[in-house]
């Protein structure tokens, strides 16, 4: 690590990760290379080095700051309301995961890379973040749907967690994609982020109120 102020550290690392987000926005994972994050950036493509050892490490802060700004949300979410009925509960989520497409994007189609090819203290820091985030969205179920209790709380985070991970190319569909259904006699029905994600939502939280 460079010597320096940490204020500077931390101005460099939001410069590189920054940088990856804006190519992200019309480059796949697969063509972004270090060079390319480096030519984004004031400094030399050698110094980012001194902060990522690769280019996974870039996608995996990047998605952790996705990560911190969802929690943010869950525990504006939890301070400003007094209670929310399941319908409302469902739509406020789903509103927060239609605002997080590249939160998304990245958990669809690079987690495995991302995780396999960073360091063990990047893996952690992120690790940090995402079990924030888990534990906001459980502060939430227990303010606003205390009936369900700790053993439905769980069951809903363990089918919410892997359903979001799916949400992405299921609500993202290319038109490659679709001429390939229609050819191969498959049906799709077009569903928007949002609407996939309430009727998800809705669908567990009212079979637990229930149970």
């Amino acid at each position: 690590m460079p010597k320096g102020s940490a204020e500077l550290t931390n101005a460099r690392k939001e410069e590189i990760i920054a940088a990856c987000r804006k190519l992200y926005e019309t480059m796949s994972f697969k063509e972004i290379t270090l060079k390319e994050i480096g030519q984004q950036t004031t400094f030399t493509r050698t110094s980012i080095y001194n902060y990522f050892e690769t280019k996974e490490e870039i996608f995996l802060a990047l998605l952790q700051q996705e990560y911190d700004t969802f929690t943010e949300v869950l525990e504006s979410l939890c301070e400003s309301r007094e209670a929310l009925s399941l319908d409302e509960l469902a739509s406020e989520l789903s509103h927060a995961l239609e605002e997080r497409m590249l939160l998304l994007k990245l958990l669809s189609m690079n987690l495995y890379d991302m995780e396999a090819n960073s360091r063990m203290e990047r893996l952690i820091e992120f690790k940090a973040s995402y079990g924030a985030w888990k534990d906001a969205l459980d502060r939430c179920l227990q303010k606003f749907c205390p009936s369900i209790g700790e053993q439905g709380r769980q069951t809903f985070l363990y089918a919410f967690l892997p359903f979001i991970y799916g949400l992405y190319p299921y609500t993202m569909v290319t038109d490659k994609q679709k001429e390939a259904l229609e050819k191969a006699g498959v049906s799709y029905v077009y569903m928007s982020t949002f609407e996939m994600a309430y009727a998800c939502i809705r669908a567990l939280l009212g079979g637990l109120h229930e149970c």
